[in-house]
């Protein structure tokens, strides 16, 4: 085992608390946690803040105690350490500059402004679906489209609708399969009904529904969305391994039990499809890597 706790040196709400980490496994980190009766919510992305008054049981559990220094050195060689570009706060101000580019400004004195959009995207209730995921799916569509140095308008077209869905494709986020990406289609159509034609408009909120099940129709802006939005299932063992625990964490509200059945058959119905990735690239890029992993996480679930 490798937990690891600092002293208790960091002051909040009237005492002050220390670090608990693992720097091999979250998975791990998680279930000593759970052992401990820590509550989830004490988990910020990379770590646990936990109060002094129960260092001394985390020992007598097993955890390592090291100086503050030792723990930070320990967490910073190993890939389990958040870069701060990974945390969902980093990311407003390139959301904002994104959303002024792509709308010249921000949408109709009656529709969603950024601010607004950006919100939804917030609240301690989102643990992956946040505004870093957002962001990735922004910077995936980018990564599918840069081969088209020189886009001809209908392939301009496609980017537009396809960015303009994944800015909305997980607006309205409640845990409900389906509903979600139907209310969330339904908010773009409002906010966009006055700031691009009706025809990009379709392909939105066509293509925002398909995320319910990503099985994307002929119309390659959901191709590109689609294969943005699933690229997270081919990060890097570890970092795979944090979405994983964000996804336990949005549902919450599922015993674990019925969680890993429910996980277990959406990873068989990804496996069982032909391909993971529609777009050429997407499908070159993270095909293998994110079958590799999908295949592990159902493993450790059986």
């Amino acid at each position: 085992m490798a937990v690891l706790i600092d002293p208790p040196l960091w002051p909040a709400h009237g005492t002050t608390f220390s670090h608990l980490v693992s720097d091999t496994s979250l998975e791990e980190l998680h279930a000593f946690a759970r052992e401990q009766e820590i509550s989830g919510r004490a988990f910020d992305r990379d770590h646990y803040d936990v109060p002094a008054r129960l260092r001394d049981q985390l020992v007598a559990a097993g955890a390592i105690p090291l100086t503050a220094g030792e723990l930070t050195r320990r967490l910073l060689a190993s890939p389990l350490r958040i870069r701060s570009r990974d945390r969902a706060d980093r990311h407003d101000a390139w959301l904002r500059r994104r959303f002024s580019a792509l709308l010249s400004g921000g949408l109709a004195e009656d529709g969603t402004r950024v601010e607004d959009l950006l919100d939804s995207w917030g609240g301690p209730t989102r643990n992956y679906h946040d505004k870093r995921h957002l962001a990735d799916v922004l910077r995936g569509v980018d990564r599918l489209t840069q081969q088209d140095s020189a886009p001809n308008a209908a392939q301009r077209e496609t980017a537009l609708a396809a960015e303009l869905a994944g800015w909305w494709h997980d607006a309205v986020y409640d845990g409900v399969e389906g509903q979600d990406e139907h209310a969330s289609a339904e908010l773009a159509a409002s906010a966009l009904a006055d700031a691009v034609p009706s025809g990009i408009l379709r392909r939105v909120t066509d293509a925002i529904e398909m995320t319910a099940h990503h099985r994307p129709g002929d119309d390659p802006a959901q191709a590109l969305l689609s294969d943005a939005d699933l690229r997270v299932l081919a990060r890097p063992s570890a970092s795979y391994e944090r979405y994983v625990a964000d996804v336990r964490r949005d549902y919450a509200q599922v015993n674990d039990e019925d969680f890993a059945r429910g996980r277990a058959q959406v990873l068989t119905n990804l496996l069982a499809a032909d391909r993971l990735f529609v777009t050429p690239t997407g499908h070159e890029l993270w095909e293998a890597a994110a079958r590799a992993n999908l295949e592990a996480e159902l493993a450790r679930l059986s």
